[in-house]
């Protein structure tokens, strides 16, 4: 068990720092993936190819400096993100760290004005066009995992607030997976991502939508919402590898174990015992659990990118760790000690003195790019949970 826990006073003072570096930019900024949005490299000859695109995006990415002034790519903000936000937000102003009844409300109103463009359901895409090895996803194109994210804020929003036009845009939510990205074939069934109409398995979407539509169920008493998500979560339930894991996907291409997905998977699916009363899933859940506890932590309990490979050490990892850590605390009395410390290196290691955090720590250099979405939104909900 690492040594470098830290006091919740030292804690509070890092959400309050963190939280005024994002107000301070609006809840805007760059992201990992955002290279599609340069306006010089779309002049390039070249630029509308598969391998440019992914090229462009892969090198931007791991660069360890910002060049994205230069080449004229905006600061942008992301539906994703605001949705982490305002999850955090909400965590933080009940437990009277901060009083963000201003901002939860801005944050609504720019999820709301974000929606996509053009249907008659609210959904939510990135602000970014990104190519997958098999598509180009549009800018602003809704896709499965950014709508399941941001419906899920609002719930959050709709419990603590009472606000009934976010449960109103969240039911909206998920009546687009349910109309357009769900589909079932015998016994495999999903959810289409990242478009409508692929019907490849991607388990942490397919998890996470079931979850959304769980939660949906539970909210609203429509039945219509519960027997998708079980048939889902059921389906993603049997491919789970005889050691606990599952991998990313289906496909040849997606046979990887990394940390944060498998937190969503573990997340999703404690949702769904919650919303369901499916007790079917708990042998699966501490099957995953216990797996995450033994295979995406070192010994001296930092968190690892893949199941196998430490490096990079990223703010994203470090984030989901720390939640899913919070999130089981009654399935081992040392996983809250073992966030705490955690995030006590993050703060050594991984955060600028201006409050914001860095995207990644490499073996032989770190790269302090701020990314709003990938890094802060998230560390600022690992913090407000850890407050909480």
């Amino acid at each position: 068990m690492p040594e470098n826990e830290i006091s919740r006073e030292k804690l509070v003072e890092v959400a309050l720092k963190l939280w005024e570096y994002c107000v301070k930019n609006d809840f805007s900024g760059y992201d990992p993936y955002d290279a599609l949005n340069s306006r010089l490299l779309n002049k390039i000859p070249g630029s509308r190819t598969k391998f440019f695109r992914l090229a462009a995006t892969q090198i931007l990415k791991r660069l360890p400096f910002n060049l994205r002034p230069l080449l004229l790519i905006p600061r942008t903000q992301n539906p994703k993100a605001l949705a982490i936000f305002l999850k955090a937000a909400l965590r933080l102003t009940q437990s009277k760290i901060i009083d963000a009844s201003e901002q939860i409300n801005y944050l609504i109103n720019c999820i709301e004005q974000l929606r996509a463009e053009g249907l008659p359901y609210y959904c939510w895409g990135y602000s970014f066009p990104w190519q997958t090895r098999g598509v180009l996803v549009p800018r602003g194109a809704p896709n499965l995992v950014c709508t399941v994210f941001v419906a899920d804020a609002l719930l959050d929003a709709y419990e603590f607030l009472g606000n009934k036009h976010c449960l109103e845009m969240a039911i909206s939510a998920a009546d687009y997976i349910l109309d357009k990205l769900y589909w079932s074939d015998n016994g495999n069934a999903g959810f289409s991502y990242p478009q409508r109409g692929l019907r490849i398995h991607v388990y942490n979407a397919d998890l996470l939508a079931s979850a959304l539509l769980a939660r949906t169920y539970h909210l609203s008493g429509e039945h219509k919402y519960r027997d998708p998500a079980l048939k889902v979560a059921r389906y993603v339930a049997s491919c789970q590898n005889k050691d606990g894991s599952w991998y990313y996907g289906e496909t040849t291409e997606s046979k990887w174990i990394d940390n944060f997905h498998t937190g969503y998977n573990l997340m999703a699916l404690k949702d769904i015992v919650k919303y369901t009363g499916q007790e079917e899933f708990t042998p699966i859940i501490r099957k995953g659990f216990e797996y995450y506890r033994q295979n995406f932590f070192t010994p001296k309990g930092l968190p690892k990118y893949y199941n196998n490979k430490l490096y990079p050490i990223d703010s994203h990892c470090i984030a989901q760790s720390i939640i899913t850590l919070e999130l089981f605390r009654d399935q081992n009395e040392e996983n809250h000690r073992l966030a705490m410390a955690t995030m006590g290196w993050a703060l050594e290691r991984m955060r600028d003195k201006k409050g914001y955090f860095y995207y990644q720590k490499h073996r032989f250099y770190t790269n302090k790019i701020s990314y709003m979405r990938w890094s802060q939104a998230w560390m600022l909900l690992a913090i407000s949970m850890l407050l909480s």
